[in-house]
C-alpha cells in the first residue's frame, strides 16, 4: 500500500512510519515541525520507500499519485504544546482532519484517525469504554486539544456515513518511549529528564492522580491492527490498562535512573484528570492485540535515549576551556 501520514515527525508518527516500511508499504511522511522534529526522520530518510512532504494538513494538499491509506497524526498532543499553540491546535483537529478526509474520498484510500483519551476529559466512568461520551471542559484550558480531537471524530464518522469512506478511529491513551521531546511537558518525559539531571521531580497535586501508560511499540502495533483490521469503524481504545499513581511512577523513574533527586510539589493543573484507564476489551477481541511490555520495562528502554539527550545538551552547555 501506499500510505500518508500526518505528523510523520512526530513521537508517534515516526515509529508509525517505521512499522509500515517494516511490512513492505510505501510511506508519504507529511510535517510542518511545530512539534515534530527532523532527528526524528533521519533514519526513515535513507529508506527508499519513504519520502517527506514538509507542509501544514491545515492547508490542503493534494497527490497526483495513488494514496492507498491516510492516517491523521498531525497534532500538538501534550498539554505545554497545545497551550503554546491553541489555535494551530485547533485549525488542524479541524480543517486538517477536513483536508485529509477529502483526500481519502478523492483516492477512495482507507483513513484512520489519531484520536485520544482526552475526549473521555475528567471521566466519571472508570476504566473508560468506547462507548462513554465523556466530560470535557469544551472553555477550559485543555478545551482547545479536547475539543479538536471530538470534532474530528464527529467529522470521520460523518464522512463515513455520508460519502462511504473506509474509517477507522484510534482513542491513545498515555504513551512514552524513545523520540519523545525532552521538553514537551508530558510526565514520563519531564521525571526522566529531571531524574537524569538530578534535578527535583516535579509532582502536580499530590501524585495520587493516575495513568496508565503504554510503551511506544505496543501502541504502535494496536494502531497498525486496527488499521489493517476489514471493518471496524467506531473508535477503539488502545492503551495499557495497567493504572499507576504519578507518584509510583516517580519511584520507578527514580530507581530505575539511579537518581536520587527529591520530589518537588506543584498546585494540579487546570481540569488535570484524576484517573485515566482505558478499558481494551474491544481491542482485544477485534484485534487480538494487548500490550506486552510492562512499566519497568519499558521505562529501562527509555533511559537510554533520554540519557543521551542529556549528556548532548548538557555537553553544549559546558564552556570552553
Amino acid at each position: 500500500m501506499r500510505i500518508v501520514i500526518t505528523g510523520a515527525a512526530g513521537f508517534l508518527g515516526s515509529h508509525l512510519a517505521r512499522r509500515f516500511l517494516d511490512a513492505g508499504d510505501t510511506v508519504v511522511g507529511v510535517d510542518n515541525f511545530i512539534t515534530g522534529s527532523r532527528r526524528n526522520i533521519e533514519e526513515l530518510m535513507g529508506d527508499p520507500d519513504f519520502s517527506f512532504v514538509e507542509h501544514d494538513i491545515s492547508k490542503p494538499l493534494h497527490f497526483g499519485e495513488r494514496v492507498d491509506g491516510i492516517l491523521h497524526f498531525a497534532s500538538p498532543a501534550s498539554p505545554v504544546d497545545y497551550l503554546e499553540h491553541p489555535i494551530p491546535t485547533l485549525k488542524v483537529g479541524s480543517l486538517g482532519t477536513h483536508h485529509t478526509l477529502g483526500m481519502a474520498r478523492l483516492h477512495k484510500a482507507r483513513y484512520l484517525l489519531a484520536s485520544t483519551s482526552e475526549v473521555y476529559g475528567d471521566p466519571q466512568v472508570h476504566p473508560q469504554p468506547e462507548e462513554y461520551w465523556g466530560n470535557v471542559n469544551p472553555v477550559g484550558v485543555r478545551g482547545v486539544y479536547d475539543e479538536a480531537k471530538r470534532f474530528a471524530e464527529a467529522m470521520t464518522m460523518a464522512y463515513h456515513r455520508h460519502h462511504g469512506i473506509d474509517t477507522r478511529i484510534v482513542r491513545i491513551f498515555n504513551t512514552y518511549g524513545p523520540r519523545m521531546r525532552p521538553a514537551d511537558g508530558r510526565v514520563v518525559s519531564n521525571f526522566l529528564v529531571q531524574a537524569l539531571r538530578g534535578d527535583p521531580l516535579t509532582l502536580y497535586g499530590d501524585g495520587s492522580q493516575t495513568r496508565s501508560f503504554c510503551f511506544v511499540d505496543d501502541e504502535v502495533e494496536g494502531i497498525f491492527r486496527l488499521f489493517r483490521h476489514p471493518d471496524r469503524i467506531h473508535p477503539v481504545n488502545i492503551g495499557n490498562p495497567v493504572e499507576f499513581t504519578i507518584r509510583e511512577l516517580a519511584e520507578i523513574v527514580l530507581e530505575e535512573t539511579g537518581s536520587d533527586a527529591p520530589l518537588e510539589s506543584r498546585d494540579l493543573p487546570t481540569d488535570d484528570p484524576k484517573v485515566r484507564r482505558p478499558d481494551i476489551g474491544l481491542a482485544r477481541d477485534l484485534l487480538e492485540w494487548e500490550p506486552k511490555v510492562a512499566l519497568r520495562e519499558g521505562i529501562q528502554r527509555t533511559i537510554p535515549y533520554f540519557r543521551e539527550l542529556v549528556e548532548r545538551e548538557d555537553a553544549r552547555a559546558r564552556p570552553i576551556t
